[in-house]
């Protein structure tokens, strides 16, 4: 007979995992999200299961770091998201696909063991690296649907050419990368799958860019020094988490909606999670647009202009995030409400709860402290910001070698 303590421990694995295996359609009540991540983060505190829980406070790395056999169960990465991308399984279900051959000399019949040949193909596919590489991307990637990259095991730099572009497609993790130097491209023919390739204009030079794509997920890169932006989201994307990323040296960080009038953007849901937004940025961490953001327990140690930006009415609910204001005396405000007369931004709804505000940073609410937008802008239980520093400690891409913990 199974002792009691078993019982509990599959009860609360089954409890993860339902949410998936029932659906992975968008997010229709964000107050769902909250109370299943509080009860998934409560749960697994209180019962202490030492092979489930590092003890680190980050939920996300507390879910699988703790395995020393995570290279064998690699797929497991994708149960423990958190946030309104939760449900991005990217490749989970599919076979794994070894990248062995960093080269990308052909963006229209790329070759069988490339980076560029795996991301266009049809079937769910978790895309691993035989080895370190420096991948320089001839044109932007065009990810397929059901895809994860994970560059754990690896040294893995997208660097020197164009980037990753999540366009028109769902379920993707991008995990581990280091993604750096990204560059305009486009005016080129480009494959996005076996039986389809088209002409590109040309592209920005984001890092990532995410372009009416839904449930996705980023976590644990490393992003600096790119044409346009790190991380951008436009045109209807939603259903995002952005989570334990090192981002550094870059001056427009992240743009979340498209434009003011791009109305489209206002169901855009995005989670901004336990980042390090380090040396040399500038603005937008991120600037958002229209639809509901929580930046929740993340570390600012450096901004020049300002930290959370945003126009056209966005919610913007900051929780537990640790804010370090620069010394320059005319750059302390963590916010910039941009585009409008006060008497207009005065009603969006931005929020300040438990953030850590430090050197002189503040924070500038407006609209309606408990406003109902709130509940369409949570997505997870904050920590405390005392814990910022011990949360984000190992953000970026991860030293993650076979055989011992990551």
């Amino acid at each position: 007979m199974a002792s009691p303590s078993m019982f509990l421990i599959a009860t609360f694995l089954f409890c993860l995992l339902l949410p998936t295996l029932i659906s992975s359609s968008p997010v229709q009540d964000p107050e769902l999200v909250v109370g299943e991540v509080q009860r998934s983060i409560n749960n697994a505190s209180r019962r202490n299961l030492a092979y489930l829980s590092c003890g680190s406070g980050n939920p996300i790395d507390d879910c699988w770091r703790c395995d020393p056999d995570w290279e064998k169960n690699r797929q497991r990465l994708a149960d423990c998201a958190i946030g309104f991308g939760k449900n991005a399984i990217g490749g989970r279900d599919g076979k794994i696909y070894v990248v062995t051959d960093s080269s990308d000399d052909d963006a229209v019949n790329p070759k069988p063991g490339t980076l560029r040949y795996a991301v266009v193909q049809d079937e769910p596919l978790w895309i691993i690296f035989a080895r370190d590489m420096v991948i320089k991307l001839k044109e932007e990637l065009i990810m397929n649907s059901f895809k994860t990259i994970d560059g754990r095991g690896a040294s893995v730099h997208i660097a020197g050419g164009p980037c990753i572009t999540v366009q028109f497609v769902t379920n993707i993790i991008i995990h581990g990368l280091n993604i750096h130097d990204c560059k305009q491209g486009g005016n080129a023919l480009v494959r996005s799958s076996p039986s389809h390739y088209g002409w590109r204009t040309v592209s920005d030079g984001d890092g990532v860019s995410i372009f009416g794509g839904t449930h996705v997920w980023v976590d644990h890169c490393s992003l600096s020094n790119c044409a346009d932006g790190l991380i951008d989201a436009i045109h209807g994307s939603s259903a995002i988490t952005i989570s334990n990323n090192y981002m550094t040296h870059h001056d427009k960080v992240m743009l979340l909606g498209h434009s003011d009038s791009y109305t489209e953007d206002k169901n855009m849901q995005v989670t901004i999670a336990f980042n390090h937004f380090g040396e040399g940025l500038v603005q937008r961490m991120p600037r958002c647009r229209h639809g509901y953001f929580h930046v929740v327990n993340n570390d600012y140690t450096h901004w020049e202009m300002y930290a959370i930006g945003g126009s056209a009415s966005p919610t913007i609910n900051s929780q537990g995030n640790r804010f370090a204001a620069p010394d320059e005396r005319f750059s302390k405000e963590v916010t910039k409400h941009e585009d409008a007369p006060e008497s207009e931004w005065r009603n969006w709804n931005w929020r300040s709860d438990g953030d850590l505000l430090l050197n002189g940073a503040f924070f500038t609410p407006s609209g309606a402290g408990a406003s109902s937008s709130y509940a369409r802008a949570s997505s997870l239980s904050a920590r405390p910001s005392s814990l910022v520093g011990t949360i984000t400690v190992t953000s970026g891409a991860l030293n993650c070698r076979k055989g011992s913990r990551c």
